[in-house]
């Protein structure tokens, strides 16, 4: 359930310019938020799987670390990126 190469390189491609441009804050933004959508659907079928719980309420953080991060260095494209993740409403 783990994500592949090639869907990690189409989601740098699609929100960090290119593919080998890991390093780029939208990108881990978005593979983070990719990883928590896999976890929390995971979640759902194993309600007593407490270490995964533990372990996306630490990448809840670390999103939101980068977030602010964005926020404070980049306001529209923060606010882009919200945007296309939906992640608020």
């Amino acid at each position: 359930m783990s994500l592949t190469k090639e869907k990690k390189s189409g989601i740098f491609a699609n929100f960090g310019g290119a593919a080998t441009n890991t390093g780029s804050i939208e990108g881990q933004i978005a593979l983070t938020t990719e990883r928590i959508s896999q976890i929390s659907a995971h979640l759902q079928l194993n309600k007593k799987d407490f270490s995964t719980h533990r372990g996306l309420m630490k990448l809840v953080g670390k999103r939101r670390s980068l977030l602010n991060y964005l926020q404070k260095h980049n306001l529209t494209s923060y606010r882009e990126l919200i945007e296309k993740l939906g992640l608020r409403k």
